[in-house]
């Protein structure tokens, strides 16, 4: 979690209140993390870190806003900011599908995660 807060913090997103959500909650087998916090000026927001070995394509980013969603009912509210950081190889279409939904997309290296 300490490397995701220093890697936000460079890219200026801060939160003052910030928990890890258990995927198994949101009916996910996924292996990603979730976090969903508040930010200084008090929005919600929620972080979905991925680090996998095969490349998150269309497929892989529809499942996410999907457990966006699901995260969004079980919280009993909306995200207003969401990130995705990503560690593996990444289709431009899931990103540009991602951007679309108001997501901001953050590559980084599979050795930062």
């Amino acid at each position: 979690m300490k490397n995701i807060l220093d890697f936000l913090a460079i890219k200026k997103i801060v939160f003052r209140v910030l928990e890890k959500i258990d995927p198994t909650l949101l009916k996910s087998r996924k292996k990603l993390e979730i976090y969903s916090g508040v930010n200084e000026k008090s929005f919600y927001g929620t972080i979905f870190v991925v680090n996998q070995k095969s490349r998150f394509v269309v497929k892989n980013a529809a499942e996410i806003i999907e457990l966006e969603q699901r995260l969004e009912s079980y919280k009993k509210h909306s995200y207003k900011h969401k990130y995705l950081i990503i560690g593996s190889p990444f289709c431009s279409h899931a990103k540009k599908y991602l951007i679309e939904n108001q997501w901001r997309v953050f590559e980084v290296s599979h050795d930062t995660l």
